[in-house]
């Protein structure tokens, strides 16, 4: 009796956020960028580096993130506009998201946020840069068709952690600047824009005893006792 052939299961291949960076470091570089253009390029690179993984979803933010700080980092290096190459690493970001799946929120958070760290690593203004996310997410949003004020407000809460794990400095100039509309769109940002504070704390207090507050223990052991009624 002939043996039935066992059909051999391939694992799925998970990436982490090292092996990520090499990937993408490979693939994006300052001639690249010249030559491809930082939308295609990006595009490109993630979903290249995405085939073959079973959980695009849960992968997709890392790789994202990879591709927007190489970018700019790669840009950096030539002392190009960081700001620019922001917005346009954000649109082939989405439009590369969109093709392959995964949640387009979650992944421009997180590449917003890797946008605004990599422009600190490089002395970049961390402000315009996080606008300029914000506005190449509004575009790519319109341009697949997707909410662009949801977007854009995830995209702008990812540059805001970014920028208050910076300093208190960055984390102003950066709500500053993604306060209000951006790209004539309304980006929605009450919670991030709020500085969360911590609860004062509460002191307990004995409730005061009948009589005036107690006597301090030298006066009260120095002091007599008054001889019993007879």
């Amino acid at each position: 009796m002939a043996r039935r052939a066992r059909a051999r299961r391939e694992p799925a291949r998970a990436m982490s956020p090292a092996r990520a960076d090499g990937t993408i470091s490979r693939a994006i570089t300052s001639a690249a960028i010249i030559t491809t253009g930082v939308v295609n390029l990006v595009k490109t690179t993630l979903v290249t580096a995405l085939s073959g993984v079973r959980d695009v979803g849960g992968e997709a933010s890392n790789v994202a993130v990879a591709a927007v700080r190489g970018a700019i980092k790669a840009v950096g290096e030539i002392g190009g506009d960081l700001g620019n190459v922001a917005k346009q690493a954000i649109k082939g970001t989405v439009q590369a998201v969109e093709e392959i799946g995964g949640d387009i929120g979650d992944v421009v958070r997180a590449a917003s946020k890797g946008a605004v760290k990599a422009a600190n690593d490089v002395g970049g203004d961390v402000a315009v840069v996080a606008r300029k996310a914000v506005e190449g997410t509004i575009e790519a949003a319109k341009e697949i068709g997707a909410d662009a004020g949801a977007l854009a407000t995830d995209a702008a809460e990812g540059a805001i952690e970014a920028a208050d794990r910076i300093g208190s400095a960055a984390g102003r100039a950066v709500r500053e600047t993604l306060s209000g509309t951006i790209a004539g769109t309304r980006v929605i940002v009450q919670e991030a824009l709020q500085r969360p504070r911590p609860a004062p704390a509460r002191v307990t207090r004995q409730p005061a005893r009948r009589g005036g507050p107690p006597r301090p223990a030298r006066e009260r052991k120095g002091r007599k006792a008054a001889p019993a009624a007879r």
